[in-house]
């Protein structure tokens, strides 16, 4: 099995609903994070302020991975899972909702 290329730090790491395919977040992992997603099922994510972090752990909103893939350079993560509430802290679905000027 190929791991994503963690060598220059942070890999950045794409969600997307394996229902609907919508884009609902990007966040970034470390070794850390990668392990714990892999073991756990749930979403991991390494924050430069909260270090190691688990989506929805306060919320209740976690992201249930069914499927990760990685892009040709091993160099990006997809995580297509299964939202339990909404992905966006600010309670929008996907945080992917303002539209440029």
């Amino acid at each position: 099995m190929s791991l994503p290329d963690f060598s220059k730090g942070l890999v950045p790491a794409v969600v997307q609903d394996s229902e609907t395919g919508q884009v609902l977040m990007l966040a970034y992992m470390d070794e850390a994070a990668w392990s714990k997603t892999r073991d756990t099922g749930r979403a991991w994510f390494h924050s430069r302020t909260r270090g190691l972090w688990e989506k929805g752990a306060t919320s209740g909103n976690y992201l249930e991975v069914v499927e990760v893939r990685l892009d040709c350079d091993l160099d990006a993560v997809l995580l297509r899972a299964r939202p339990h509430g909404p992905a966006c802290h600010t309670g929008a679905v996907s945080c992917f909702f303002n539209e440029p000027d």
